[in-house]
């Protein structure tokens, strides 16, 4: 397996295939790289270098008791840029991802990166509160936490039904898909996940978005039953200097699963554009 050593001794394994232009694919919680795979091998076949990792405590990185939040995580995105010896990358990020190359992108970014892509991404900020009172209450994030540390295994069983929008009138179920989501929950550390919930639903990120000078492309389902776009997409487009908001009508926050060939389509038109 491919990994490198951060400064605190985590070890974040990576997949790097490919020549050509690089693409750094962040994934979301509680998954791994191999949540990109139909990016990755569509991409791949255009002739592009092709990278995701796994997140300190996800897949088959360490599974941390630390260091489970946005500025370390982009700390070691920073450190897997400079260990490939990474320039004019493009980074894209789905969910907490999404996060994760708003915070890299913004403090570790300069001159390495061309452009961005947030796909279902959890920026500006999730959690409610007086400045976000459109966010979601406390109290749903509490839950999910309660929920992974009672019985992890059966929350994870439950997750995926909403992320792929498989409780709606009408929707085509892969068994295989949600069995792939479990599959990539499990591997990951249970303390790592739980830390990564606050990490996902109270950081603000707004400063970090206007931060970033590189074309930004927003992609988001309006039928987002994870991260409602109202108080994420449609936020965030108002933050960045540069940016793209794209909406999917009726699509789900697992949509690059759910509809790689759009996804994929409008993610090269983006890159080559």
């Amino acid at each position: 397996m491919s990994t490198f050593t951060t400064r605190d001794g985590t070890e974040i394994f990576y997949k790097d295939w490919g020549t050509g232009q690089p693409i750094v694919f962040h994934h979301g919680w509680p998954l791994s790289a191999d949540d990109w795979d139909a990016q990755m091998l569509f991409f791949l076949s255009k002739g592009y270098r092709v990278i995701a990792h796994d997140r300190r405590g996800h897949g088959r990185s360490t599974q941390t008791a630390t260091g489970n939040e946005m500025d370390t995580y982009a700390a070691d995105v920073a450190a897997l840029v400079a260990h490939l010896k990474l320039e004019g990358a493009v980074h894209v990020g789905h969910s907490t991802g999404g996060g994760e190359v708003a915070r890299y992108v913004a403090q570790h970014g300069a001159g390495k990166v061309s452009k961005a892509v947030l796909i279902g991404a959890v920026p500006p900020v999730m959690v409610k509160s007086a400045s976000n009172p459109g966010g979601l209450p406390l109290d749903v994030f509490d839950g999910f936490r309660s929920a992974l540390a009672a019985n992890r295994a059966q929350f994870y069983r439950e997750v995926p039904v909403p992320f792929y929008g498989y409780n709606r009138e009408g929707a085509e179920v892969s068994e295989g898909i949600k069995d792939n989501w479990w599959r990539q929950g499990m591997m990951g550390g249970a303390k790592a996940h739980y830390d990564c919930i606050k990490a996902f639903s109270e950081t603000d990120f707004t400063e970090d978005l206007k931060k970033i000078t590189v074309p930004v492309l927003i992609m988001h389902g309006d039928d987002d039953q994870i991260v409602p776009i109202a108080d994420s997409a449609e936020l965030a487009i108002k933050l960045v200097k540069n940016g793209t908001l794209k909406v999917y009508k009726g699509y789900p926050h697992g949509m690059c699963t759910t509809h790689p060939d759009v996804i994929n389509e409008d993610l090269l038109a983006f890159i080559k554009g």
